[in-house]
């Protein structure tokens, strides 16, 4: 009987990782055909869309300079996608006030912070410290990615509507963290996990 080595399960919850990473971007899309079809954003708010982008550029960054990080490269490079264009429909749709503060956000957070962190840690960081560095700017924005959402709640109590905070992105958020931390603890790493 084959015994199921650290390895293989890393593989299957990297899988799982991924899948359910793609649902919890997938699960956003009815807010994306609400705007497209009432043509207004209805009060959504772009930051949490913002945060993801970033929180994907800097992990593919990251699975770029790790050695044979495929998973974390595929989903994080399907994330920068999908979220860009999530970002593309809000522009598209935003009120003035809410288009511009996403006009200034998104280059700042997306253009001016990734590309300082790119140039930093290439000119100015060590290459045997560098991993370690992006790691740990990694760790701290994708707890921020589970907490842009919590950026709604004063939304969904101030209105009384869940809509702004469906239950299904709460779900799959919470479950492909659990995927992937269990993936980082079984490959060691501890920016993953």
């Amino acid at each position: 009987m084959a015994t199921i080595q650290a390895v293989h399960l890393a593989f299957v919850f990297g899988l799982l990782g991924t899948y359910l990473n793609l649902l919890s971007l997938i699960t956003k899309l009815p807010t994306f055909c609400r705007i497209c079809k009432k043509k207004s954003t209805e009060g959504f708010q772009s930051l949490p869309y913002s945060v993801a982008l970033f929180s994907a550029m800097l992990t593919l960054y990251y699975g770029y300079l790790k050695n044979r990080a495929i998973m974390l490269i595929t989903i994080n490079s399907i994330g920068c996608a999908i979220e860009s264009i999530y970002l593309i429909i809000f522009m598209i749709y935003a009120p003035g006030r809410a288009r511009i503060y996403t006009a200034k956000l998104l280059p700042f957070l997306n253009l001016g912070l990734f590309g300082m962190i790119v140039l930093c840690t290439s000119l100015v960081i060590k290459q045997s410290l560098r991993l370690t560095v992006v790691g740990w700017m990694c760790a701290i924005f994708s707890v921020c990615v589970f907490a842009a959402p919590l950026s709604i709640m004063g939304l969904v109590i101030k209105t009384k509507r869940v809509e702004f905070m469906p239950f299904s992105l709460s779900f799959f958020l919470t479950i492909c963290a659990t995927m992937w931390f269990s993936y980082g603890l079984l490959i060691d790493d501890f920016f993953v996990a």
